[in-house]
């Protein structure tokens, strides 16, 4: 069973995470001399004691530290490695080509991590407020850093809690706990001792730092502070995560490894057949051994896949996703499970009133959140009749009338102002028609009886139109069942059907809504003020039941049934009630035959949970630590995991999975600086939107593996094959260096511009083991690999048994490598689609650009007189060049036939599995 870290205490200091389980009178006999609270030498030394009331940061990543990070890799090892050599044997020209080489690709790797790195402090600003404070029998106004435990806070409604604290003195306390919680509803909060295994969105006699008061008044005492807070536990887990790699990363190291091994395995056995067959000198041997290392490793892949995930972090900006580590870029396209949170992430993180429900019918209400925008219609569709009609008009008159709270237009935004669930009242009423002021002016308020805990309802008292008085109640259902002996009817008043009552109240309940009864009674009482009594005699008239909930986003929906068809598997994980959880999850298209909490968890083996986690979709009164074990145990699957969040809570499991998604609007800032990606719109669906472009940009890499891994190919075999059979170099490591950092910077940054393939997201996840290249892939970098080097070295040998020039036969060798290239890029814009497509040119324009680019690049390479000094060129003729085109041109046909070859077996076996499937 795993538990939360708790942090070391001071010394001597007294064991209060059970702090709710022990009466007030105890902890003051603990913590302080009484509620006068402490002196100010004590508090000063117990800040000593305990440290002030803030988590630790960690420092920012040096400039310098960030650009070495980037030359971790075995490439560029091997680079560097050529470089020393070619300056001890005094090629410095190779060796400054390498060189060069290596800075651009670090310096690529450094600005763009430097744009994608947020510095996000979050949980330190969440514990930045000021706040009231007893200290000496006087009140102050204090940093809430300088809280102790022994403090008395002072709460009211609109306060941030700076501490965690049991509550001693509370006033129809009300604190909004979702981001610690992830419970949708307000908690209310008491004085009385609880039992010391009350799970902590249960612990109503507790305030929690960063949580928000929103009714009433209280005093608190502080007592955990700072680390050792609720949200200190969570801090701890986060720092204890450590960043997973992410799939593309391992995927490149493994690749790294592989060509690697391969290319000093090479380069081993030519030095020595040189040497001991050939009777090459060693120098000359390190010089083959140096072109062969040259032209094996894509030195410009660590740029290009750079360039390519910094173009998906531009495009994904545009759709509202902000990308914080670049290599996360991609994970999103290898994600196969993606684990919700639930309240603001797949519901609107506002209440809102959903059900309606009369003496004679059930209505539903359109619309979400905090906008007055929607309609009230009968269950079935229709609108409500005439009669009907007035039954409803009496509900939302109460739901206005009975209410503290109201909604705003801010900048664009709808704003409550008061407490969330007398806000969906409000709204409600918006929704039916009802102006607020012109109510308050037609039904003015003469007085109030407020909501009180003991009682379980308010009353309020109104003037009515026609010049009566009349009270408006609004509270728990059952209590004003018990009270009332009449019910509103689409006649008028009738004898109450209590039974009829009962079970809309398990209907609506079922559905995990909070239920909220209206009630009214004719008051004729002259007495200006209204009193529990009137209340108590009875005689109120049952209105309406109304149930309200957080309501799932219906682009939620939608998103969810897409995800689904691209075979990525959703679950929910919350921290609210189970049968809210359930219903919720019903509404989204979740499996919610079982709901399993975290209390459940707690007593799973570990060696059971990841086959719980497999089939179960919905987790309830889950803990952080609960969150961060079922993404553990999915990974453990090997499966690539999203962990979407909003609040504190989700900030450990956010850090732990392999791309962690917030919400950037109603998040927090714990959850957006352990997220990796932050949705700009607090909208599920943008994740989908994410994922598409994930896969496009793996895709994209793919395709820049597979274009760049064949020209590699074909030079180290170009140079292997001269040396093997004792001809001169085709072309020089420097010569190589320019090919492959021009054609990077053009033809292959094309690539990273392709547009989706076709049905990008009706097909399922790559597994989570496939590497880059798959046999039909492999095969097809063997199979231009080797028409590459034999096209190469026959052009060079031609050329020079025809002019006994080495200079202009190199000049020919490098410009056919460069033409090979263009011409294979036209096939390689896609992995499967053929080139005469319509769709296949709609976006050509990127390559067909990259292409004019590199042809004035290559001239200017051929015909300026420094160039051909320092590379050793001697310029082509025209009818070269003719040449040149007829050679290498064929690339283009061939790859196209093997595609087409592809596609064929590949609806064969399409069709063999469907007709199986028939049969089955």
């Amino acid at each position: 069973m795993n538990r939360q870290p708790t942090p070391e205490l001071p010394p001597h200091a007294p064991d209060l995470h059970h702090a709710h389980a022990q009466t007030p009178a105890q902890l003051f006999a603990l913590l302080t001399s009484g509620e006068a609270g402490l002196s100010a030498g004590e508090a000063q030394r117990r800040r000593i004691l305990w440290g002030e009331n803030h988590l630790p940061t960690s420092a920012p990543t040096p400039a310098w530290l960030r650009w070495t990070r980037q030359l971790h890799n075995l490439f560029i090892y091997v680079l560097l490695t050529s470089a020393l050599i070619s300056a001890f044997i005094q090629h410095w020209v190779d060796a400054g080509v390498i060189l060069a080489v290596v800075i651009i690709n670090a310096t690529i790797g450094f600005v763009q991590e430097g744009k994608a790195e947020a510095a996000l402090r979050s949980i330190l600003r969440l514990s930045k407020s000021q706040c009231l404070v007893l200290r000496g029998g006087k009140t102050f106004t204090l940093d809430s850093q300088l809280l102790v435990p022994g403090d008395v806070v002072l709460l009211q409604a609109g306060d941030r809690v700076p501490a965690d604290m049991r509550l001693i003195y509370c006033k129809e306390l009300r604190c909004d706990e979702a981001m610690l919680t992830g419970e949708s509803q307000a908690a209310d909060k008491f004085v009385a001792v609880i039992p010391v295994e009350t799970t902590l969105a249960e612990r109503a006699n507790m305030a929690y730092m960063g949580t928000m008061v929103t009714a009433g008044t209280a005093h608190g005492l502080v007592t955990q502070t700072g680390n050792h807070t609720q949200i200190g536990m969570i801090n701890q887990l986060v720092q204890q995560v450590s960043l997973p790699d992410t799939p593309l990363q391992r995927q490149l190291a493994q690749l790294a490894r592989q060509l690697t091994a391969v290319i000093l395995l090479a380069t081993a056995a030519t030095m020595a057949f040189g040497m001991f067959v050939r009777d090459y000198t060693l120098a000359a041997m390190f010089q083959g051994a140096i072109g062969i290392a040259v032209a094996a490793i894509p030195e410009g892949l660590p740029a290009i896949v750079t360039i390519s995930l910094a173009l998906g972090v531009e495009r994904m900006a545009r759709k509202h996703a902000l990308v914080r580590r670049l290599p996360a870029v991609e994970v999103l396209g290898a994600v196969d499970v993606i684990c919700s949170d639930k309240t603001g992430t797949l519901t609107a993180n506002a209440m809102t009133a959903r059900l309606l429900v009369t003496s004679n019918a059930r209505y539903s209400i359109s619309g979400e959140g905090y906008e007055p925008a929607g309609d009230i219609q009968h269950h079935h569709g229709r609108l409500p009749t005439d009669d009907e009609l007035t039954q409803v008009t009496t509900a939302c008159n109460i739901a206005l009338s009975c209410n503290d709270a109201n909604v705003t237009e801010e900048d664009g935004d709808w704003v409550i102002h008061g407490d969330p669930t007398e806000a969906a009242l409000h709204v409600l009423a918006l929704k039916h028609g009802l102006d607020a002021a012109d109510h308050a002016r037609a039904r003015p308020r003469l007085d109030t009886l407020p909501f009180e805990t003991e009682k379980r309802y308010m009353a309020s008292l109104h003037q009515t139109p026609d010049g009566t008085r009349e009270m408006a109640i609004k509270g728990a259902p059952d209590q004003l069942l018990r009270l009332c002996h009449q019910q509103w009817g689409p006649q008028g008043l009738e004898p109450i059907n209590k039974a009829y009552w009962e079970t809309e109240l398990q209907h609506l309940a079922s559905q995990g809504m909070r239920v909220l009864a209206l009630a009214n009674k004719p008051v004729t009482d002259t007495a200006p003020r209204l009193h529990h009594d009137q209340v108590a005699a009875g005689e109120l008239v049952m209105v309406a039941l109304v149930g309200i909930s957080d309501p799932p986003r219906a682009e939620a929906i939608a998103a969810i049934a897409q995800c689904q068809q691209a075979g990525i598997r959703v679950l929910m994980i919350t921290g609210d009630n189970p049968l809210t959880a359930a219903a919720i999850g019903r509404e989204l298209g979740l499996k919610a035959d079982r709901v399993v909490t975290g209390a459940e968890l707690d007593q799973v083996p570990p060696q059971a949970l990841p086959a719980l986690a497999e089939n179960v979709s919905i987790f309830a009164r889950t803990s952080p630590a609960n969150k961060l074990q079922l993404v553990q145990a999915l990974q453990s699957r090997h499966h690539t995991l999203a962990m979407t969040g909003d609040g504190v809570n989700d900030a450990p499991a956010l850090r732990q999975a392999d791309i962690g998604v917030a919400m950037g609007l109603k998040g927090t800032d714990a959850a957006r600086d352990a997220a990796a990606f932050v949705l700009t719109d607090d909208n599920f669906a943008t994740i989908v939107g994410a994922v598409a472009e994930g896969r496009t940009i793996y895709d994209n890499i793919v395709k820049s593996i597979v274009f760049i891994l064949p020209t590699s190919l074909a030079e180290a075999s170009v140079i292997l094959l001269a040396i093997l059979f004792g001809w001169l170099l085709p072309i020089t490591p420097a010569q190589i260096l320019w090919v492959n950092m021009i054609t990077a910077v053009t033809l292959t940054l094309a690539l990273a511009f392709e547009r989706p393939e076709a049905n990008l997201m009706q097909r399922p996840p790559r597994p989570r083991q496939q590497g880059f290249l798959t046999s039909r892939l492999l095969y097809r970098v063997l199979l231009v690999g080797g028409i590459g080097a034999a096209t190469i070295f026959m052009l060079f040998r031609w050329q020079l048994q025809h002019t006994d020039n080495i200079d202009l036969a190199r000049c020919m060798a490098v410009n056919a490598l460069v033409c090979f290239e263009a011409f294979y890029l036209l096939a390689a814009r896609s992995l499967h689609d053929a080139i005469w497509h319509k769709r296949y040119w709609s976006g050509s324009a990127p390559a067909l650009l990259s292409i004019a680019l590199v042809a004035i690049m290559q001239l200017i390479f051929t015909y300026w007189p420094l160039s051909q000094q320092l590379f050793s060129l001697a310029p082509l003729a025209a009818s070269d060049w003719l040449i040149l085109m007829l050679a290498t041109s064929p690339i283009l046909l061939l790859v196209e036939l093997e595609k087409a070859l592809a596609r064929r077996i590949q609806t064969h076996r399409n069709t063999e599995q469907a007709i199986a499937h028939v049969n089955l």
